[in-house]
């Protein structure tokens, strides 16, 4: 009987032996089983972001081909403004210059005529000269005629020096030509004859400073 018992516990321990490994098997099956969880999980996570992105990325892009749309539209629209402006302001000239012209040919038909009256040609040419010096004001146009002012580089230009007793030097005793300017800039300086000491020799210079 007692060899009985001890082949019963003999046989028990053995089936315990043999069912360890079963279970350290089914355990090891669960872990990687979580595992595989978490990197499913982690996967998921990684492609939602990527879609995230990509869906970012994209607007962006829109925006960007948004504003650049805008800006050539302002571009063209600032180009047309700047046309159109320069078309009126033609068409604003040609009108004030077309009167003196008319003028002009109407006072060269006169002088034409055999029986002209000089002083009636003189009249009228100073009738046109104003008009056409009101049409250029009208633009902003003023001329400068510096006619015993200074001498001003950055205005008038030099053509001789003369000496003169009856100027300061660097004076401007004599006008070749009027200069203009538009608004605040030169469009030509006036060419002049600039004075210098009576005693000075030919070959002096003009001082600028002045």
């Amino acid at each position: 009987m007692a060899d009985k018992d001890q082949d019963t516990r003999t046989d028990e321990a053995e089936s315990r032996e043999e069912q360890q490994p079963v279970e350290g098997t089914l355990a090891d099956n669960a872990g990687d089983e979580a595992g595989g969880s978490e990197d499913a999980g982690r996967v998921q996570e990684l492609e939602e972001k990527l879609r995230e992105a990509e869906q970012k990325a994209e607007e962006n892009w829109n925006q960007f081909l948004r504003a650049r749309a805008e800006m050539e539209n302002a571009r063209r629209r600032l180009q047309k403004d700047v046309e159109q402006a320069k078309r009126q302001g033609l068409e604003k000239l040609a009108g004030e210059m077309l009167p003196v012209k008319d003028s002009l040919e109407m006072g060269l038909a006169a002088a034409q005529e055999a029986n002209a009256d000089v002083a009636k040609l003189s009249e009228g040419t100073e009738l046109t000269l104003k008009m056409l010096t009101q049409a250029l004001e009208k633009f902003e146009v003023s001329e400068i005629d510096p006619m015993g002012k200074k001498f001003d580089p950055e205005h008038h230009e030099a053509m001789a020096t003369q000496p003169s007793a009856e100027h300061e030097p660097n004076t401007v005793i004599h006008v070749v030509q009027k200069g203009y300017m538009l608004n605040d800039r030169l469009l030509r300086p006036a060419m002049v004859i600039v004075s210098k000491e009576a005693d000075q020799q030919q070959g002096g210079h003009i001082d600028e400073q002045a």
